[in-house]
Formats: structure tokens, sequence, C-alpha cells
């Protein structure tokens, strides 16, 4: 027996496959001590203490709470004696699709008073050879945003503008320029 105890100890738990099966007598030990303290394992009893009907976040009295019933942004507001947002965009696609005899100078100088300061100052080195359309083709489409911003959707012979225009004080001006591409 004494032999026995001495080879487990010094042969046996040194080794990997010794070290595998302490480990695995343990753990087993773990899972079995686990199930015992935990008791019965009824799987129909779901969670213990839950509610007995789904929790609800919405008062079903009050209707429909989805996306649908989306308000209509305020109608743009546009100070008396001031153009409108379409008028204002409409000019300024003018002076913007500009032509061949435009210098870059005169375009820009044409587009300040229709545009922000920061506009105004991006469109700083831009040249008016750049731009790639000649002429609208359609009707404007305006999406109001807000009281004081809108978006106008311009199309061209090659693509369509996207013009954003502000109104901080009633006084529209266009504040950024997009392009996509037919």
């Amino acid at each position: 027996m004494r032999r026995a105890v001495e080879f487990m100890f010094t042969r046996v738990l040194r080794s990997r496959a010794g070290a595998a099966l302490v480990i695995a007598v343990l753990v087993l030990g773990v899972i079995a001590t686990a199930r015992l303290v935990a008791g019965s394992t009824d799987a129909t009893s779901g969670l213990s203490g839950g509610p007995a009907r789904p929790i609800t976040t919405v008062d079903p009295s009050v209707g429909d709470d989805g996306v649908i019933d989306v308000p209509d942004p305020p109608a743009p507001v546009t100070s008396p004696g001031e153009l409108t947002p379409e008028q204002t965009a409409d000019r300024f696609t003018a002076i913007w699709l500009g032509g061949p005899d435009v210098t870059a100078d005169q375009w820009q100088a044409d587009l300040r008073p229709l545009s922000t300061p920061e506009l105004t100052e991006k469109l700083a080195g831009a040249d008016p050879a750049a731009v790639p359309a000649e002429r609208v083709v359609g009707r404007p489409t305006m999406r109001p945003r807000h009281e004081s911003f809108v978006e106008l959707l311009i199309p061209l012979d090659s693509g369509q503008l996207r013009l954003e225009l502000v109104a901080p004080d009633g006084r529209w001006l266009v504040d950024a320029v997009d392009w996509e591409r037919a």
C-alpha cells in the first residue's frame, strides 16, 4: 500500500496525465456540489420571481406611437421684402452655372450676396469652369427641415445640385453646395 501511495505522488501526479486527472476530478466535484446545492432543475419553470405578464412601456389606450405620425416641419419663414428660399436657390444656381465668359473673380463676387460667409470662404479658390453642368432641366424640389433651414434639389443636365439654405434672420443664404452625377 505504501508503494502505491508513493508511486502516485512521485510519478503519476507529476505527469501531465496525472495533473489532468486531478483537474478533472476537481471540476466534476464542483459541478456535483453546485447541483446538490441548487436543488430542482425543472426546465418548464422559467425564471423564478418574473412577472406573470409581458412588460409594456407604452400605454395601449394612448394610440399608435409609430413613426407614421411624424409632424410636418414648420414652413420656412422669410422676412418681408427678402427672397424666398426658391428664389435664392434659382439665382444662386444661375450664377453657379455661370458660363464660359465668366471670370473666377466675377463669379465669386456674384455668388457672395447669396452665400453665407462660410460658403464664400470655401468657394474662394473655385473656378467656374470646373462646374460640371450647363443648365437646369427641371423644377427644384424643396425639403423644409426647419423654419430657418431648407434643402433644395435642383435637376441639372448632368446630375443634381443640392443646396442647403439657412435664414438666421429671415434672409435666405446658401450655406452648402453638393453635387451628384446622374
